[in-house]
């Protein structure tokens, strides 16, 4: 299962309004020094995608990848979309960790 919050649908809306429409992939993005996190990109369903109608806006989740994060919620932060589920992900002590500030 895949859901939008009120936020996340007007933001969604929003940049459509002013782009062509395609569907909306829910991936795990391998990250930097914080870890890996769910994020979102535009691109085409592929055989091995689930594939949700959620009123007009198609979203896309791999197959494995939805088995193992259901459910999926997207949500509008303060700093973006925030994609939450089940999955969990290891969590990195952020860009001092590495001793490299945020150049990483």
């Amino acid at each position: 299962m895949v859901e939008l919050t009120d936020s996340a649908r007007k933001e969604l809306d929003s940049y459509f309004a002013e782009n062509e429409k395609a569907p909306v992939r829910v991936f795990l993005h391998p990250g930097g020094c914080s870890g890996p996190a769910l994020a979102l990109a535009l691109d085409e369903p592929t055989d091995n995608d689930e594939v949700f109608d959620l009123d007009g806006l198609t979203v896309i989740v791999e197959k494995k990848l939805h088995a193992n994060a259901e459910p999926i919620t997207i949500d509008m932060g303060e700093m973006g979309f925030n994609i939450k589920s089940s999955l969990q992900l290891p969590q990195g002590g952020g860009c001092a960790s590495c001793g490299g500030g945020c150049s990483c």
